[in-house]
C-alpha cells in the first residue's frame, strides 16, 4: 500500500496553488471535473470543481487541492488552533528550513508558534499558509550515513 495523496478543499486554488510551489512541491496537473459520476462519487447533486495535484520532488505522495464550484460550500474556521480534531498539518522534511520560510512568506506563510529545536535532532515550527492549511517544516540535524 500506498499514500497516492491527500486532498484539501479551498476557496482560492490560485494562492494555494503558489504557496504549496513556494515549498517545493511540483504541479503534476490540473483539471475540472463535473457530471454524474462526480455527483455519485461526492454524494453531492451538480459538482462542479477545479483541481490541481501536486507532489514533492520525490514522487511519493502529494497534494491534491479542490475547488468547488458548485454546491455552494459550508464555511470552515482557517483560523483553527492546532489542537482542533481532524487533520492539523503535513509534515514536510526539508533542507534549509529559513529558506523555505522566506519562500514561503511572499505566499501568506506565517509561523504559528516559533521555529524550535528539538534536542540534537531537528529544527522544527508550523506554517500557517492561504485557507489555513498548516504545514510542519522539519530540517533534520543529524543525519544518517549513507
Amino acid at each position: 500500500m500506498k499514500l497516492e495523496h491527500v486532498g484539501v478543499v479551498v476557496h482560492d486554488l490560485e494562492a494555494t496553488k503558489a504557496f504549496f510551489v513556494a515549498l517545493g512541491l511540483e504541479l503534476e496537473g490540473e483539471a475540472s471535473l463535473t457530471g454524474d459520476t462526480v455527483d455519485r462519487l461526492t454524494g453531492l447533486k451538480g459538482v462542479r470543481t477545479d483541481i490541481a495535484v501536486l507532489r514533492p520532488p520525490d514522487g511519493r505522495g502529494g497534494v491534491e487541492l479542490i475547488k468547488y464550484r458548485t454546491p455552494e460550500r459550508r464555511e470552515g474556521d482557517a483560523r483553527a488552533p492546532m489542537n482542533t480534531p481532524g487533520i492539523r498539518h503535513f509534515v514536510f522534511s526539508v533542507e534549509d528550513v529559513e529558506g523555505t520560510l522566506e519562500r514561503l512568506r511572499p505566499h501568506g506563510g506565517t509561523l504559528v508558534g516559533e521555529l524550535v529545536q528539538y534536542e540534537d535532532s531537528y529544527r522544527l515550527c508550523y506554517v500557517r499558509g492561504p485557507e489555513g492549511i498548516v504545514v510542519e517544516l522539519a530540517e533534520e540535524l543529524v543525519r544518517p550515513e549513507a
